[in-house]
This record gives structure tokens, C-alpha cells and sequence, in this order.
């Protein structure tokens, strides 16, 4: 019953929104008082309220977002208005994953201010839960969203209003300026003395990225706190209603009483709203509610509609006496008037500006209002079409290229901005205009000075330096020479990459390092076509924007690298590229357009051949670049290496010295390798050890002198009277720097860089017959390979082990059966003294690091010179090393891959 008559208390604001008597008809009595009612309107606060009458068995469940079962007639009718899809999407879900909206009334904020701020009586109860916020000041007839993410007010959204099944609980006192602690364990802050009652007109909510909730409210009428009657699990307090909208019956008697305030609040909310563009539905509805709305309403209405802070919203709401009310908000109404003034005067003297811009230029289609920010961009952008247009009058392309971007400009001046096709259309006539078509550098031909600069920058790579010259001289006689194409294939570490930097720096021309290592898509090299979205150049076009001319030169890094994948081969996509009978007329897919790239001077590198497609190897010049011997990596060494790593680490000279022999004990003993890239990073690591020992000397040092100016002072008689013996020793235990330049021998060698990683062994293993030594070629350089042979009693069977492949093991057996038909030539018999190598014998071949797989045709005459040494006895020299294939006559086949300083560096390395 007290449920039944609260209704009744608040049944005339329901019908004010409608226009209805606040008399009830006898058909609204009982439990079936909600048939009575129009089915209530989606959007209005009589929806929401008339829900609410429908009673505990109608319309509690429609406030919880439920099934509207719960209640026959009621449920019938507000099915018919839409409910039904309504409470489907935002009922809320049991399984606890996440709480969707719970509506509970789309009331437009006009409309709920209008219902909120009537004649009629509101009457708020007397204990409120307190909704403590922090974030803004929710005024009487105003609407406000608030976040709820803390602990107590999480609480009192899950068990008031979700868990409500009456109006009443929908009303919250709205606490401003006032922090909710982030536990329930924190105490309550210090509330502030006046609230605001408001009524909850909808929730959303969330669990991710952690529960939360945002409530749209709407304030209702003032309150002051008259006790806290609990905290956890969220506040209650004991309320007294300020401001009762019933003392007020009439709007006569209210102008009576406030006289000229009243007035001149309401001349001045005139004014104001009257600056406003009428023509905006929100102005002219807010102009109708100042004339149906009550005077004592207005403050905390426009108060909370015009520009204010929450300190002024704060103070407003503090003021209770309606008289201190309108004193505060007429500076306020004032003040925004005064802003208004202003703008529009700025405003219109802009617009001045403007058609006096508008008149003195040319005549065009003008789409937008003059003084706006669309007309701004509008302008800006067709000052960057017509500098576009004048490039392009103006660059030196040639003809069809030129004909393509007069047909492009033309599209883009009818093309609205907002088509994604414009920035692209933009995009490509930027690049047209910005690629060098006929910028290029002088060439440096002076051959003299090449080579000085080439001798300065590398040391050895005669053949390379020999290739580069003779370039310069061709191109002193003939001046257009198209660019060769030159491939330099060698191990990793012996410079092929600084080669390259250094023939652009000879040249006097641009140098781009195009890096090819794991490419898989032929777009790369050509570009994508327009069409596609994201599309762009390849990374010839993109290289060639880059440097700004159009003979470069072109490191092509990693060739040999390429990958291949359903997006195409990109190493056929550089057939066209690296072909100087096809590359004069390059077309990227991007531009259409045909590029001369004779001019470019294409350099790639390369580990190896064998990975290169044979189409793309017959269109580059191929540059063996070995690796270096043991002079020239001790020459590199000093020359370049050392003096780099010095100055890396902050040394000099005078602090640390490198004996030649000190490198040689690193480079045959350290490193093994065709390059010097591991020579240079040992090399590091002494730089590094030196360093510490360097600036542990300087902290010493500056400790001594510390000491020595105390002895200075009067320290010295001290100690020759007080001190005891144990002091003085003292002052001699401290460590002196190291005296400089830190030589580095080999025990230093051994401290920084630990023990040898390679011993030479080769002596040792060549002390008995049936041992010899092979050369084998890899990527990464020369290696040398023992092959070992035993025999014993059997019945002539030949045993192959050290994972050997089809070819070696072929080759074996060639030299088994050479060595059979001329034993008696050379004297080589088996263990019983016959001419018949197998005769009662097994031979047993072996090449050791048995987990290495083994292939090559080189292995013969290595495998023939072990089982000679074997069945003659003679050991074979271990200073000697051999490659090559045999014939079953004998013959030796020359080696054509043969890297002839790999293999004496190997041999060196070897036969010490």
C-alpha cells in the first residue's frame, strides 16, 4: 500500500507531459490500474513512469529488463508500442559475462526538464542512497551522464537500480564534489552538505576492461544531508527537500515576491536565446520553455545550458534562497551575452574580409560558405593544384610521361575531394613531377685520382679495382656509355657492400643500397598497379626519388637471396631491370610510364652463383672477389681495421699497441674465415679490455693525487709522528696504472680472448702413412679436409664412411681401380707382398667431422695420394695440399671454380 499511494504522489508529473488531468479514472484502480493508461510512447518520461504504475506484477520487471509477461494487460500494451525488441536487447544476461543497457526511459533531456520542473508536487523520500561524484554538478531540471566505476557506487548501481522493482528505486541523492574512495575499506570523505534527488532514466553498462556503468540522470529537486545512517555497502543517508516546488502554486505570486529579479532574469534568458540561430529546433524549443516554464525554474535550467564552470554550478546549487539564485545567474546569463556580442562581431568582419577576397580573384564555383573551415582547405588545396599544374608545365619528363599527368591534372580539378580516388590521383603526379627524368651528375673521369682513392679505401681486390678503371677510361672516350651491370660474388666479410659505396664516391655520383635479402614479391622491383588499394612504386622508382638523379649508382644487395612465392618471382621481374639492352625503357607498374635506367651503374652482390637463376646470371658481368691471405688480412688489419676499432673505443696510439706478430697469432688461431669480420670484432674486444684497464688507471691516478696534496697540507709530519705501520703499507698497496702503451702479446691474448679456438694440427696427423690432406670450397671461404685410409685382413671390400655423396664416393672407387691397374708401375703392394691391392684385403676410407655432408667433384687425386701413401708406406708432406678429379687414366681434370687465394690462405693457415 505505501508502494500503491507513493504512485499517486508522483502521478501528476506523469500526466504533464501529455497534457493529461492529474486525476486518475476509475480504471486505474487496483492491480489493474495500468489498463487505464494509453500504451506508453518509446522516448517520452510518461513511458517510463506509466511502466512503473503498472505495478509489482506489470511493470517491475520492465524496469529490470525482462520479459513483459509479468503483467497481462500492461504487458499486452506495451508489447504494442515496441517493447518487446526493446527489453530483447537490453535485457540483461544471467551468465554474468556482461550487463548490456538496462533502459529504463529514453526521455529526451527538453522533455524530462520540462516533466522535472512542473507546478506539480515532488516529494522526495527520506532516506536516499548517495551517489558520490566527482566529475560534474547536476542541477534541478537538468540531465547529466555520469561514470560509475568505484566500488560503492558499482554497489548501489547493481542493487538499486538493477535490482529495483519500484520507481522509488530509481531515485538516487547525487552527491557533487565529492570523491568516491577506490575500496570499500577507505572511509567516506567528507560529504558535501547539499544534493541533488535525481531520478535514473537509463544505465549501460559494461565488464570490460572492468565492470563499470554509465547512468544518465536527471535532477529532481534540492536536499541537505541530515545523518548517514550507513557506508557499506554503499552510503544512505537521512535527507531533508529544500526547495519544494509546491510552495510556488502560481506564477503571479512568485513575481510578487522576487519582483525585478525575476524580471530582469527573464529579459536577460530573452537576450540571450534570441542571439541564437532560431532557426536550430534546440533554440527555438528552449525560447517556447522560457515562456512555459516557471520563473523559479530558469536558474538551474540555463545555468547548467550556458558556458559555466563546476565551481559556479557548485555555488548555484549551494544557494537555497531562490532571491540569492537569480543574483548569482544574472552575471552569469551577462557574461555569455557579452561573449555572443563579441563572436559576432568577429564573425562579420571575417565575412567582410572574405568578399573582398572572393571579388578580386578570378571567377570560380563557389560550394561552400565564404569564412568557413571547408572553404580554408578548399583554398589551400587549390593553391597546391595550381603550384602542382605549374611543375608540371615546367619539369622536363618526357612527352608521353607529360601527356599522362596534363590528363591526370585534369581528372583531379573535377575529382571531389572526397574520393579515395583523389589522394591517389594527388599522390601519383607528386612523384611524376618529383622523379629526376633528365637530372643527372658529372662523372669524376679522372683516373689518377681513382685510383688513389680506391687504393686508400681497400686494400688487395686488384681485379676489382682493374674493372672500375677501365670504366673511367671507356668513359673518358665515349661519354654515352650505358651502365654495366657487374655482380660481385665472394664470401661474406671481404667488402663487397663498402666496394660499391666506394666506386659511387670515385665516381662522384649519388649512391642507393637496395637491399634484396628474402624478397619474395615481383611488386618489389615493379610497383603495384594503381588499382589496388595501398598501392605504391617499386624500389628501383622509389630509389631513384630518393637519390634525385637518374645515374646513380645501384648497390643491389644479397642477389642471390631472393625468395619466390605466389606473389611472383622477383628475380625475373629484374631480367628487364639488369638487362642494358631492355632497361632504357623500364616500365613500373605503378606509373605506366616508361624510365630510362641506362644510365644507372648496377652493382650486385653476391655469396654465391649457384642459387642465381641462370637467365638473371647471363645478363651481369660476374667480379670473383676471393678472400685474403694472411699478408693482406695483417695488412687490412693495420691499415683500416685497428685504427677504426680506436677510434670507436675512445683510444689512441699512445695506449695501446698491436704488434704485427699479435695479429697474426689472432688471425691463424682466432678466426678462420675469407673475410676479416670476425678479425675485426676480436679486435673489439681487446679495444674493450684495454679500455677498462685504461679508466681503472685514470681512477687510480686521480686517488694518488687526492693523496699527495693531504701529504701536501701537513699530512706527511703526521704520519712520520702518529701513523703506525700498518697505514703506511697501506698507501703502498694502492695499485699504479699501467704504463703506457699497453702492449698486447700473446699471454694477453690468452687473458682477453681465452685459449685458441684453432690448433694447428696438420703435423701431427701427417706422422704416419695413409693421411692426407684436401681442399674443400664453401660460401664462407677455403677449409681444408683430411682424408684418412686404413687397410686389414678381408676379402676385398672398399668401406666409404664420413657422410660422403654420390660423387666422391664414385670418385673413390675410380682411384681404387687406378691404383690396381698400375700398382706394379709405381711399386705398391698390399700387406703380403702381391700387386693385387684386395687380394685378401679391406680398405677402409675415411673423412672425418663424419656429421658434415660431403659432396664435390674435386675429392681424386686427394683420395689417390692417401692409398698410395697407404700401400707404399710414404708419408705424404704436410705442407701440401690438393684438389681436382682424376680420369680412370689418370688424368687430372683442372678445377674451374678454383679460388686460388682461398686455398693458399688455407694452406698457410695450415702448414704452420
Amino acid at each position: 500500500m505505501k508502494e500503491e499511494s507513493y504512485f499517486k504522489q508522483v502521478d501528476p508529473l506523469c500526466s504533464l507531459d501529455t497534457g493529461e488531468s492529474p486525476a486518475a479514472g476509475p480504471r486505474e484502480q487496483g492491480e489493474g490500474q495500468a489498463r487505464g493508461l494509453r500504451p506508453p510512447r518509446e522516448g517520452t518520461c510518461e513511458g517510463t513512469l506509466a511502466l512503473c504504475r503498472a505495478g509489482p506484477r506489470g511493470g517491475s520487471a520492465k524496469l529490470r529488463g525482462l520479459s513483459p509477461g509479468a503483467g497481462r494487460s500492461a504487458g499486452r500494451k506495451w508489447r504494442r508500442a515496441g517493447g518487446r525488441a526493446a527489453a530483447g536487447r537490453s535485457g540483461r544476461r544471467r551468465s554474468g559475462r556482461a550487463e548490456p543497457a538496462v533502459l529504463l526511459s529514453d526521455a529526451p533531456p527538453a522533455r524530462t526538464a520540462v516533466a522535472m520542473s512542473s507546478v506539480s508536487p515532488i516529494q522526495i523520500p527520506r532516506r536516499l542512497p548517495l551517489l558520490l561524484t566527482n566529475e560534474g554538478v547536476l542541477l534541478p531540471g537538468s540531465t547529466m551522464r555520469t561514470s560509475v566505476d568505484s566500488a560503492r557506487n558499482l554497489q548501489l548501481v547493481r542493487s538499486r537500480l538493477l535490482k529495483g522493482t519500484s520507481l522509488q528505486s530509481t531515485i538516487l541523492g547525487v552527491i557533487p564534489n565529492t570523491p568516491d574512495p577506490a575500496s570499500d575499506a577507505q572511509d567516506l570523505p567528507p560529504l558535501h552538505r547539499i544534493g541533488t534527488a535525481a531520478l535514473a532514466v537509463q544505465v549501460v553498462g559494461s565488464n570490460w576492461p572492468k565492470p563499470h556503468y554509465t547512468l544518465l540522470i536527471t535532477g529532481l529537486c534540492r536536499f541537505q544531508i541530515v545523518q548517514v545512517l550507513k557506508e557499506k555497502p554503499y552510503p544512505v543517508a537521512e535527507v531533508e527537500q529544500l526547495d519544494r516546488l509546491e510552495e510556488f502554486p502560481n506564477t503571479c505570486k512568485t513575481r510578487e515576491e522576487l519582483g525585478e529579479l525575476s524580471e530582469q532574469f527573464y529579459k536577460y534568458a530573452v537576450q540571450l536565446v534570441e542571439m541564437l540561430d532560431m532557426s536550430v529546433p534546440a533554440v527555438a524549443k528552449l525560447r517556447r520553455l522560457l515562456d512555459s516554464l516557471p520563473r523559479e525554474a530558469l536558474p538551474d535550467i540555463l545555468t547548467s545550458i550556458i558556458r559555466t564552470s563546476n565551481k559556479e554550478k557548485l555555488q548555484i546549487l549551494d544557494a537555497v534562497s531562490l532571491e540569492e539564485r537569480f543574483k548569482m545567474t544574472i552575471p552569469l546569463l551577462v557574461r555569455q551575452i557579452e561573449g555572443l556580442k563579441l563572436l559576432q562581431k568577429t564573425r562579420k568582419h571575417k565575412q567582410d574580409d572574405d568578399k573582398r577576397v572572393i571579388a578580386i580573384r578570378p571567377i570560380r564555383r563557389i560550394t561552400h560558405i565564404p569564412g568557413t573551415l571547408e572553404d580554408d582547405d578548399e583554398d589551400e588545396d587549390n593553391d597546391d593544384i595550381v603550384m602542382l599544374e605549374r611543375k608540371i608545365r615546367t619539369s622536363s619528363m618526357p612527352e608521353q610521361a607529360h601527356k599522362v599527368c596534363v590528363k591526370e591534372i585534369k581528372r583531379l580539378k573535377k575529382m571531389p575531394q572526397s574520393m579515395p580516388e583523389y589522394a591517389l590521383t594527388r599522390n601519383y603526379l607528386e612523384l611524376m613531377v618529383e622523379l629526376p627524368w633528365n637530372k643527372s651528375t658529372t662523372d669524376r673521369l679522372d683516373i689518377r685520382a681513382a685510383r688513389i682513392l680506391l687504393d686508400n679505401d681497400h686494400y688487395a681486390m686488384e681485379k676489382l679495382k682493374k674493372r672500375v678503371l677501365e670504366y673511367l677510361a671507356v668513359r673518358q672516350l665515349k661519354n654515352n656509355l650505358k651502365g654495366p651491370i657487374l655482380c660481385f660474388v665472394g664470401p661474406p666479410g671481404v667488402g663487397k657492400t663498402s666496394v660499391g659505396r666506394s666506386v659511387a664516391k670515385t665516381l662522384g655520383r649519388e649512391f642507393h643500397r637496395i637491399a634484396l635479402g628474402g624478397v619474395c614479391d615481383q611488386s618489389d622491383i615493379r610497383g603495384h598497379r594503381r588499382t589496388y588499394v595501398g598501392s605504391m612504386p617499386g624500389r628501383i622508382i622509389n630509389g631513384l626519388k630518393t637519390v634525385g638523379v637518374n645515374n646513380p649508382v645501384f648497390l643491389l644487395d644479397e642477389v642471390d637471396k631472393l625468395g619466390k612465392s605466389l606473389q611472383g618471382d622477383p628475380a625475373a621481374a629484374l631480367l628487364e631491370v639488369l638487362d642494358p639492352e631492355q632497361n632504357h625503357n623500364f616500365t613500373d607498374h605503378y606509373l605506366n610510364v616508361a624510365f630510362d635506367l641506362s644510365q644507372v651503374l648496377f652493382i650486385a652482390t653476391a655469396n654465391t652463383t649457384a642459387t642465381i637463376p641462370p637467365a638473371l646470371l647471363d645478363r651481369m658481368e660476374i667480379i670473383q672477389v676471393p678472400g685474403y691471405t694472411q699478408e693482406e688480412k695483417i695488412e687490412i688489419a693495420h691499415r683500416h681495421l685497428i685504427p677504426k676499432q680506436l677510434e670507436q673505443h675512445g683510444l689512441t696510439p699512445q695506449q695501446i699497441q698491436i704488434p704485427q706478430v699479435t695479429t697474426l697469432d689472432i688471425i691463424t688461431r682466432y678466426t678462420r674465415e675469407a673475410g676479416v669480420r670476425s678479425l675485426d670484432r676480436k679486435f673489439g674486444a681487446i679495444c674493450r679490455a684495454v679500455a677498462v684497464k685504461v679508466a681503472e688507471g685514470q681512477h687510480k691516478e686521480a686517488k694518488l693525487d687526492r693523496y699527495d696534496v693531504a701529504e701536501g697540507e701537513g699530512g706527511r709530519e703526521h704520519i712520520l709522528e702518529d701513523a703506525k705501520p700498518e697505514s703506511i703499507s697501506d698507501t703502498t698497496d694502492l695499485a699504479l696504472p699501467p704504463e703506457m702503451p699497453i702492449l698486447i702479446d700473446f699471454h694477453a691474448l690468452k687473458d682477453i680472448l681465452g685459449p685458441p679456438m684453432y690448433e694447428m694440427e696438420v703435423s701431427e696427423r701427417l706422422s704416419q702413412p695413409g693421411v692426407a690432406i684436401g681442399l674443400a670450397w664453401t660460401p664462407l671461404g677455403g677449409e681444408i679436409m683430411f682424408v684418412e685410409a686404413s687397410r686389414m685382413d678381408g676379402e676385398g671390400q672398399l668401406t666409404l664412411t664420413g657422410q660422403l655423396g654420390d660423387v666422391m664416393k664414385e670418385s673413390a672407387h675410380l682411384a681404387i681401380s687406378w691404383l690396381r691397374s698400375n700398382a706394379k708401375k709405381y711399386h705398391l703392394t698390399n700387406a703380403s707382398g702381391s700387386f693385387d691391392l684386395l687380394d685378401n684385403t679391406d680398405i677402409h676410407l675415411h673423412f672425418p667431422a663424419g656429421a658434415v655432408t660431403k659432396d664435390g667433384p674435386s675429392a681424386g687425386v686427394t683420395i689417390v695420394t692417401c692409398l698410395a701413401s697407404l700401400f707404399s708406406g710414404r708419408l705424404v708432406r704436410s705442407d701440401v695440399a690438393m684438389t681436382g678429379e682424376i680420369t680412370l687414366r689418370g688424368l687430372v681434370l683442372p678445377k674451374e671454380d678454383l679460388r686460388g687465394k682461398e686455398i693458399l690462405l688455407v694452406i698457410r693457415n695450415v702448414s704452420r
